[in-house]
């Protein structure tokens, strides 16, 4: 089990539209994937859910964890963090 640290950076959060684009990209990888936005404590949830994604209501500036278990772990850590640091789909401004 692997687990990473991030924030997010698009301006509307982890809003609908990000949301479908994060459980796209959690569904190339075979682990299991936990997304928790670590400034509304108890709001985790399945990052290949969109229902779940969206209840962890991640805004902007929300620090959040993404964990992976699974035989490609590392490879899933790696894409999702850098979806989030790309933005998530969306243009970011710094």
């Amino acid at each position: 089990m692997r687990s990473a640290e991030t924030t997010v950076r698009n301006p509307a959060g982890i809003h609908a539209r990000p949301a479908a684009l994060f459980v796209r990209t959690a569904a190339r990888y075979r682990s299991s994937i936990v997304l928790e936005n670590l400034d509304n404590p108890g709001s985790r949830g399945d990052a290949k859910s969109m229902l779940s994604v969206i209840g962890t209501k991640s805004k902007t500036g929300n620090r959040i964890r993404v964990t992976a278990d699974g035989a490609d772990e590392d490879a899933a850590i790696a894409g999702m963090i850098a979806f989030v640091d790309g933005g998530c789909g969306e243009a970011i401004s710094g």
